[in-house]
């Protein structure tokens, strides 16, 4: 049964009035997810954080939910089911934290995929143009219980600042400072390519649902390279 089956059933069971259906409360119990895999405990909880990150500043746009849309590979015929989903999610019903720690639990050994998760929140605060109060303290909130600090937490938001130009400044996203050396870029960059590579996360058990995030993540890294190189004049010499 593929992820997406058995959030159909789920669904399913809470609309019928059986099996998990004791409440939206007790379909949204991560705790209950787990005899499903661990691929659909993570996908359901990434649904959820989506789905609250969406309502932090009490409106969910059509822009927000069609950038959720894009970082995860929804299959035809599962848009109905995930839609759903997404949702009832935004009833506040049970708190976002206790998706985070489930989160967080599974991939307590990947700290890139929580970054990957953390990026894709912050992706869809700014898919409206602007990163409302009530959402950066909710995307501080998830960051804390992810384990990163405040400085982390700031690189990271950092990463997602549109300059005047509409792009985002490549050495934040790379972590850097303007005056790094050539080799401190070169090193870099490397060492986030072997982080962030979608094959990375597929060997720590991110489903492949999922590499959206991933992809992203990656596109973002090898675009800021691409920019400090031609604005260096060095040849390029992309990885991944």
């Amino acid at each position: 049964m593929s992820i997406w089956q058995r959030i159909a059933a789920f669904l399913g069971s809470f609309s019928e009035g059986t099996g998990l259906a004791g409440g939206i409360a007790s379909i949204f119990d991560p705790d209950n997810w787990m005899p499903g895999g661990r691929d659909a405990a993570f996908t359901m909880s990434i649904i959820a954080l989506s789905a609250k990150m969406a309502k932090a500043d009490g409106i969910v746009s059509l822009r927000e939910i069609s950038t959720f849309h894009k970082l995860v590979d929804i299959p035809q015929g599962a848009d109905a089911h995930v839609d759903r989903f997404f949702a009832l999610a935004q009833q506040d019903v049970a708190g976002f934290d206790t998706y985070a720690r489930k989160v967080r639990k599974l991939f307590l050994d990947s700290p890139a995929t929580l970054e990957h998760v953390l990026d894709a929140l912050f992706e869809i605060a700014t898919a409206d143009g602007l990163v409302h109060e009530d959402e950066l303290s909710y995307l501080q909130s998830i960051s804390d219980i992810f384990g990163f600090d405040s400085v982390r937490f700031e690189q990271i938001a950092s990463q997602h600042v549109l300059m005047p130009n509409g792009r985002r400044d490549p050495y934040a996203v790379l972590g850097l400072v303007p005056d790094a050396t050539d080799a401190e870029l070169k090193r870099t960059y490397r060492q986030l390519v072997a982080e962030h590579h979608p094959d990375r996360m597929v060997a720590k058990g991110v489903p492949e649902e999922l590499l959206g995030l991933a992809s992203a993540k990656m596109a973002s890294i090898n675009t800021a390279y691409r920019e400090i190189q031609q604005a260096r004049g060095l040849k390029p010499a992309l990885i991944g």
